[in-house]
Parts: structure tokens; sequence; C-alpha cells
């Protein structure tokens, strides 16, 4: 009697690469994995809400009337550099998670399943821009309620979002690059208050370049904190004075020169960034 064996089923063949739409439907994916985690770490959230609100706060109504004179006219002034600094200070949440997820194994065991090779890290940066998004709403309706009025329209205010959220989008980057580099997320930290701090500070997000000494303002004046803080100022302000002795000029350059700087640091940090995860995985 011959003995018959039964052939197992032959398994699929994988495909050995992931379509772009696959890729963008794993990313979003991923992304929703970085937002959802606030709801179990509600500190997180804290983090980047709690600070730009005090910092509103505590220039408007501390130093406002010594800086303009006036606390209403200096939150006309100060409030659309704060969004900016503030987007900085968010966007080093991306080197933050990445970071964590790099040290604790988890981007590995993401990279090992059947994705993009891209997905994970364009997940963790799509989310930062849903952070980005909170940010600039929260800040922004702060002020509303503590009197600051859009000088423009609606389409300046939303254009001023969009360039915030594109600028965020390729500062990144460099966010992406620290999160590789650190040994740990303090370390990430560490270089947020180090680096960041005296880039947004030297700048006119607080008082306008022309109260600074002549040898510091040639560097506030090419800082993009500066550039992009007078394209804000512009489109949500106008071409007018507002309140203060600061005039609040055409939003056409300064637009034009955040772009170019935003364009510039993709095309550093990018190449480097790649290269720096690749030897680190």
């Amino acid at each position: 009697m011959t003995a018959i064996t039964a052939t197992p089923p032959s398994a699929p063949a994988l495909s050995p690469r992931v379509s772009p739409i696959d890729g963008v439907r794993q990313s979003l994916t991923l992304a929703w994995r970085t937002i959802v985690q606030v709801r179990h770490n509600p500190w997180e959230l804290g983090d980047f809400s709690f600070q730009p609100i005090m910092f509103v706060l505590l220039f408007t109504f501390v130093f406002g009337g010594a800086i303009a004179g006036d606390w209403q006219g200096y939150l006309q002034f100060m409030l659309p550099g704060m969004i900016t600094m503030n987007m900085l200070f968010v966007t080093m949440y991306v080197a933050q998670g990445l970071n964590t997820d790099l040290t604790k194994g988890v981007f590995d065991r993401l990279r090992s399943l059947p994705i993009a090779r891209w997905a994970p890290l364009a997940g963790r940066i799509a989310a930062d821009q849903v952070k980005q998004a909170w940010s600039i709403v929260l800040v922004l309706g702060i002020g509303l309620i503590m009197g600051f009025r859009i000088g423009t329209n609606v389409g300046g205010l939303l254009v001023a979002i969009v360039l915030l959220l594109v600028f965020a989008l390729c500062f990144s980057w460099v966010s992406v690059l620290v999160g590789v580099l650190a040994r740990d997320p303090e370390r990430v930290q560490i270089f947020g208050f180090t680096a960041l701090f005296p880039v947004t500070f030297v700048s006119n997000v607080f008082v306008p370049t022309e109260t600074m000494p002549g040898w510091l303002q040639a560097f506030v004046k090419v800082n993009p904190v500066s550039i992009l803080s007078d394209a804000c100022r512009a489109l949500m302000l106008g071409d007018k004075t507002v309140g203060t002795p600061w005039h609040v000029g055409s939003a056409g350059p300064p637009v034009v020169q955040s772009l170019i700087w935003a364009a510039a640091i993709v095309l550093v940090f990018a190449p480097l960034s790649v290269w720096a995860l690749k030897r680190k995985i």
C-alpha cells in the first residue's frame, strides 16, 4: 500500500516592495499610534501646553509695560514671535520620541514588520504636525482671550499657520538628527535648552531688532527665528503700526526668506539624518 504524503500548500510569496499608497497608510497608522500615546501619558500634552501659556502671561504682564509702555501693545508685537518660538521647542518632541523608540528597541521591531522602511520615521514626523497645530491654536487662543487682535483677515492668519507648519516640518529633520545621535531622551532635552534657547532669545521674538547693539543686530537680522517671526507678524497684523512704536512690514520678503531657510535646513539635515539613522540601526 503506497503512503500518500500530503503536500502543505506553499505560502504566498511576499511582495518585495511596499507600494507608496500602502506606505502612506502605514505612516498614518504609526502617526496615530504616537498621538494616542498622549491619552496614556497626558503629561506629554501638558509639557508643550503649560510652558507657552506661562511665557505669554509672564512676558505680557510682567515685562510688557516696561518694554512697550503698555502690555496690550506689547501683546500685539510679541504673540506671533511667541508662536514661532514655541513651534521650535515642540519640534524637539520628534527627537525625544524617536530616541525613545531607538533606545528601547521599538524602532527595530517596527522595521522588522512588512512595512515601508520609511514609515516609522514618517509617522513620527506626521504626528508632530498634529502637535504643532495644537500648540499654534493654543497660544493663539490664549492671546485672543487676553486681547490680541488679528489686523489682516482670516486668509492672512491661515497663511501664517501654514507657513509655521511648513517650517516645523522642515525643522523636524534637525530633531531627527538630534534624536538619532543622542544617547538617551534626557540628552535630547539638554539640547533643546542649550541650543534652542540662545537662538530663540537672540532674536526679535520679544523685542525689536533696532533696540539691540549694532554688533548683535547683524546676527538677529539673519536669524531664521527673527525672519519667521516677522513673516507671521506681517501676515497676522498687516502693514501698519499696532499700538507700539514698532512698524510691521510687508509679508512678502520675510515669507520668501523663511521658505528659503526651510529648504536649506532640509537640504543640509535630511541627508545627515538619514545617514545617521542607517548607521544607528
